[in-house]
């Protein structure tokens, strides 16, 4: 997929991480917006969305945040984004979030970020979407994951074709080019059952 204009991020709101994360999140902003690519993510002001967010608009990018109401009214809602969507529930912002997007990309995170991860990687399974998704394994942090779906696939409880679900990279400067080269799944969608 060579016609990437728009990245969907997720990543941790938390900012008690180690600098490792902060650094990766700065430094993705930046390549993505000296690419051209614009993104697509939570709306937040803070943690790693706030960096990789002014990162990208402070190197010419545009940014699009999409907000649930009740995150909005806790201010912490970015006043960067060249724009920001409002949303009455987070299933219409991860909705939104996905149709404004021509990929996806995985920095470290908690709870929401898994959330967020594992939805757009089940939709792929379904073909619900075809768009690439990377995971990006800043310092091993995403070890556990990836042992997980191993597991999965050992357990029965997932094929080994899922692997073709995502690209997983270590550093941030291999995550543009695995999107562009990111084969479509070879899924049969009924063998899931089967």
């Amino acid at each position: 997929m060579s016609d990437i204009r728009n990245i969907c991020v997720y990543c941790g709101s938390s900012g008690r991480v180690d600098e490792a994360f902060k650094t990766a999140a700065v430094e993705f902003g930046r390549l993505m917006a000296e690419d051209g690519v614009g993104l697509v993510y939570g709306g937040g002001r803070v943690g790693l969305m706030g960096l990789l967010a002014d990162s990208v608009a402070g190197n010419g990018a545009p940014v699009l945040g999409v907000i649930p109401h009740f995150l909005d009214q806790l201010e912490v809602a970015n006043p960067n984004c060249t724009e920001l969507i409002r949303t009455d529930t987070m299933h219409a912002r991860k909705t939104v979030m996905a149709e404004r997007s021509d990929a996806f990309v995985v920095l470290p995170g908690g709870f929401g970020t898994l959330d967020e991860a594992f939805e757009i990687l089940t939709w792929r399974q379904l073909k619900l979407h075809s768009k690439p998704v990377v995971i990006v394994n800043v310092g091993g942090y995403w070890d556990p994951l990836i042992a997980l779906v191993d597991r999965m696939i050992e357990s029965g409880f997932a094929r080994e074709e899922n692997r073709t679900l995502f690209r997983v990279v270590d550093r941030v400067e291999d995550v543009l080019p695995a999107l562009r080269e990111a084969p479509e799944p070879q899924l049969d969608v009924r063998a899931k059952w089967l």
